[in-house]
């Protein structure tokens, strides 16, 4: 027991992608936007969005901020450190939101009795057993040794096939949450019992929880945008309102300086200057009439915009939803198949013999991992969790000579 509670110390795991701790070779996506507030409407800075990588320094180099630190930093640090670097050396009213991703973590690697022993990608969730199978098993021995490699493959194949049937079966129920509307979901009883079910029902969350504040910004800066036009086409009533009025006093000046004018007592002159002054005043009234017309067209079209805008989601998410249930049946075909191989390198692969015993050859692994600058070496077992960069050591267990 005691062994077992160091180990889980020694080794820790990052429940969800903000409390994963950038290093050298880490690939993350970024992209900035900006509220503009006068017009009313999102920029994308195409200059800065991209795919970058952090440096043997550690370091981040992004335009119009320069080399910034970003090893043991979180994604959502480093957004936030690009988000207030834009405002301060550009002197922008509104800071950017900035959106960190990762694109693709720092490999590990794998040494020692593994068939095909170097550098791989590493994936999210990956234990010791699972980097094993992605080296191809364990490495049979010159003098004809061999260990149930087929066995090892197929278990590492199921338990990466099982580990992605848990994330499709939550990522079901959090687009399942998002067609409804709701702000959670409730943990799928089909998984409960999962260990790793709470980083990953953490992951889903925080989408679920970006999408829909995604969203709703959206739909509120239309909105605001509507209240802006109304507002605007209110004021122009009111001026055609005024208009009118002058209009009416200048034709009843009109029709007194007629009837003068047929008298003889006044001359021509003045009389074209208010048929001219009508003109002017009607005109107005029709130039308020057009911007009234071109402001509720604009009201119409965010209107329509925003209809698109929920159908485009609600269509995104009926897709995804599709793709989830069609990437997880054919998940779980896998596993049956997988269940299938098990079943088969157990009853059909004899055991390997050694020194005339029937005992398999054990293995010992062990992690070579840097923290803090330091390097030191862990030991592990099959279900060990491993990290971005860490070296995986496989090795023969001594065996008791008979």
């Amino acid at each position: 027991m005691a062994t077992c509670l160091a180990l889980a110390l020694a080794v820790p795991q990052f429940a969800a992608a903000d409390e994963y701790r950038l290093g050298s070779q880490d690939k993350l996506t970024i992209r900035v936007a900006e509220w503009q507030t006068v017009e009313g409407t999102f920029r994308d800075w195409t200059a800065v969005n991209g795919e970058y990588t952090v440096g043997p320094a550690g370091t981040l180099s992004v335009p119009f901020v320069g080399e910034m630190p970003a090893s043991g930093k979180t994604t959502a640090e480093v957004a936030a450190a690009i988000g207030q670097a834009l405002q301060r050396k550009l002197a922008l009213a509104d800071r950017p939101e900035a959106s960190v991703e990762m694109a693709q973590y720092r490999p590990f690697y794998i040494s020692g009795e593994v068939q095909t022993p170097g550098q791989y990608p590493y994936v999210p969730g990956l234990t010791v057993l699972k980097a094993m199978s992605i080296a191809g098993g364990v490495r049979r021995s010159p003098d004809g040794q061999r260990y149930d490699r087929d066995l090892i493959n197929a278990k590492g194949d199921f338990d990466v096939l099982d580990d992605q049937r848990v994330r499709l079966i939550v990522r079901r129920a959090r687009i399942e949450a998002e067609q409804a509307d709701k702000p959670s979901f409730d943990t799928p009883k089909e998984v409960a019992d999962d260990p790793k079910l709470p980083s990953i029902v953490a992951d889903e969350m925080a989408i679920l929880t970006a999408d829909q504040k995604k969203l709703k910004l959206r739909l509120q800066a239309l909105d605001d945008l509507k209240t802006l036009l109304q507002s605007e086409i209110e004021s122009l009533q009111k001026k055609i309102v005024n208009q009118q009025r002058q209009v009416d006093l200048a034709k009843e000046q009109l029709n007194g300086i007629g009837s003068l004018a047929q008298k003889g007592l006044v001359v021509n002159t003045r009389l074209l200057n208010s048929q001219q002054t009508i003109a002017d005043l009607e005109g107005q009234i029709l130039d308020y009439d057009t911007a009234i017309l071109t402001a509720k067209q604009a009201i119409s079209k965010a209107t329509q915009d925003a209809i698109d805008l929920e159908n485009s989601q609600n269509a995104g998410l009926a897709a995804d939803r599709q793709q989830t249930e069609a990437d997880l049946n054919q998940t779980m075909l896998k596993l049956d198949m997988q269940r299938g191989l098990m079943s088969e390198a157990i009853s059909g692969n004899p055991s390997a013999q050694m020194n005339g015993t029937n005992e398999e050859p054990a293995l010992t692994f062990a992690l070579v991992r840097v923290v803090d600058g330091k390097t030191s070496e862990i030991a592990a077992g099959e279900d060990t969790p491993v990290l971005p960069g860490d070296v995986i050591k496989v090795k023969l267990a001594p065996m008791a000579i008979q």
